[in-house]
This record gives structure tokens, C-alpha cells and sequence, in this order.
């Protein structure tokens, strides 16, 4: 009798490959159902396998992954692809998008390229804009512009509403695990803040401006330049967020699109650096409500 991860592992394709023949007779909302369980098993599957948080850890267990990969039927394009994006992380640096540009994925044949498709398939011959892009994170089109802006509006005052009943002791206490305590997270926020403020800044006054890839990430537990109270950095968040409104609630719908060339996600537009940012903070409520 076969295992449980055999079962799994038998069957994603069959799924996928139902799915596209479901399409191919037009029954879309049968295959978004099939597709969506597809991804659904995987993602379970991935749920509770843990992998440590250390840049060369990951590196290891990424060019372990590879060579299995390699092994496979799998792009050697990609392959070669992942080595840069493990060798940067060796290094302890974010790959830039010339490094890892987007993949982009046929949805019936899975044949894989990384330029934009502008022919037919070379396996399946299914049309160029049948292809599924892969890009950096899903939610840089999460939002619409009103959207973006309602979340922006919003969540300085959900946040405020957490923490303002917390004592420092509370906002400071490290966690068991050693990760960021509340402090660190509300510092993040602001740092990200900070930069969608001086990105808005560049792209509403330059044409196409360079956006230079932030490691914002690695900033949470840098004390320097910090207000001492957790409460002074959330005010100077809050300062810089409502100067980030303001600007653009004047701006005109058409200029939402325009555009900047970031190094780690390639052209990006105002709308999507809005989108990006407004749920990126969502990602982070409920670590800091874990950790109350």
C-alpha cells in the first residue's frame, strides 16, 4: 500500500493535468477547482517542514534542492538560474532581478522560459499569453489604488490600537525562539514605510527613476538612529505615512502607473509599490499579535 506522501506526490500532476483538459473543453470553474486543490495539497504538504532562518543554512538546503532538481526533467536554464539566486544568498546578499529575472511557465505543457513569451510554445505550441508569470510576491498587484489607499489609511490606526495598551517591558521581551520581539516589528514597519515614502518621492518627481534594492529586513534589531521608546518610532511611522497619503490622494488616477526600475523586482509602477507595501504590513499583524 502506498504511503501518504506517495499519494501526494502521484497526485499533483494527475490534478494538473486534469485541469487543463477540463479547461480545453471549457469547463474553466471545474479547473480553477482542481487547480486550487493542486496548490492547496502542496502548500499543506510544505506547512510543517521546517527549514532554519540562517542565509547560509538556506543555501545549503537550496543547492540541495538543485541537485535533485537536476537530476530531473527540469530547465537547465532554471537550474543555472537558482545557483545564482543560492550563491547570492551565500553571500548574504538579495539576488537582483538580472540575476533571477521572472520565470515564466506554459500552464499546459509546463515548458519553462525566462524571457517573455512571444511565440507559440515550442512543446505544446499554446499561445504566448497562456503562460503563467512568476513574479518576486504576489500582492505587488494585491490591491487597486483605492484599495491601496484604504489599507494605508488603516493601518496605523489598527496598529496603534494593539500597542497601545502594552507597557515597554511587554514591546521589549525577546521571544523563546530569539526572533524579533514587538519593537523590532514596529521598527520594521517603519523602516518599510520609509522607504515607500522616498520611493513615491522618486517616481512622482523623475521619469522611470533607479529604485535601489533595501534590505529592510535586517534593519529590525538596529538600535542606532532609534527614538528609545517603541511609541516614538510608531509616531514617526504614522508621521511619515500621512505624508505618504497625502501625496497620493492628489495624484491623478493615470499617474499611478507610473513606473521605476527596482533591482530586485525589475519595472514596478506607483500602483504596485502601494499595493506592495499595504499588505506587506498585513503579513506582519499576526506575528506581533503571537507575540502579545
Amino acid at each position: 500500500m502506498k504511503g501518504k506522501n506517495s499519494d501526494v506526490i502521484d497526485l499533483i500532476p494527475r490534478l494538473f493535468a486534469l485541469a487543463s483538459k477540463l479547461e480545453g473543453e471549457g469547463q474553466y470553474n471545474n479547473a480553477k477547482l482542481v487547480r486550487s486543490a493542486a496548490d492547496s495539497i502542496s502548500r499543506r504538504a510544505g506547512f510543517d517542514i521546517s527549514f532554519p532562518s540562517d542565509y547560509a543554512a538556506l543555501a545549503v538546503e537550496m543547492n540541495d534542492v538543485i541537485e535533485i532538481l537536476s537530476g530531473m526533467k527540469v530547465s537547465p536554464e532554471l537550474i543555472n538560474t537558482m545557483k545564482s539566486g543560492s550563491r547570492a544568498m551565500a553571500e548574504r546578499r538579495l539576488p537582483l532581478i538580472n540575476e533571477t529575472p521572472n520565470p515564466y511557465v506554459c500552464r499546459h505543457c509546463g515548458h519553462l522560459t525566462f524571457k517573455p513569451p512571444a511565440e507559440n510554445c515550442p512543446q505544446c505550441l499554446a499561445q504566448p499569453g497562456t503562460f503563467q508569470k512568476f513574479m518576486p510576491v504576489y500582492w505587488l498587484d494585491n490591491f487597486d489604488p483605492s484599495q491601496a489607499l484604504d489599507h494605508l489609511r488603516r493601518t496605523p490606526i489598527k496598529l496603534a490600537e494593539i500597542i497601545d495598551n502594552l507597557s515597554a517591558g511587554d514591546m521589549n521581551q525577546m521571544p523563546p525562539d530569539g526572533g524579533w520581539n514587538i519593537r523590532n516589528a514596529v521598527s520594521h514597519i517603519r523602516d518599510a514605510q520609509g522607504v515607500l515614502e522616498f520611493r513615491l518621492g522618486l517616481m512622482v518627481e523623475e521619469d522611470n527613476p533607479q529604485l535601489e534594492s533595501k534590505a529592510v529586513f535586517e534593519w529590525a534589531a538596529e538600535e542606532a538612529d532609534r527614538p528609545p521608546d517603541t511609541l516614538e518610532i510608531f509616531d514617526a511611522y504614522n508621521q511619515s505615512r500621512q505624508r505618504t497619503i497625502s501625496i497620493l490622494e492628489g495624484l491623478p488616477l493615470n499617474d499611478w502607473r507610473r513606473k521605476g526600475q527596482h533591482e530586485e523586482f525589475g519595472s514596478v509602477t506607483i500602483a504596485q509599490q502601494a499595493s506592495y507595501f499595504a499588505t506587506h504590513e498585513l503579513t506582519h499583524f499576526p506575528q506581533i499579535l503571537a507575540l502579545i
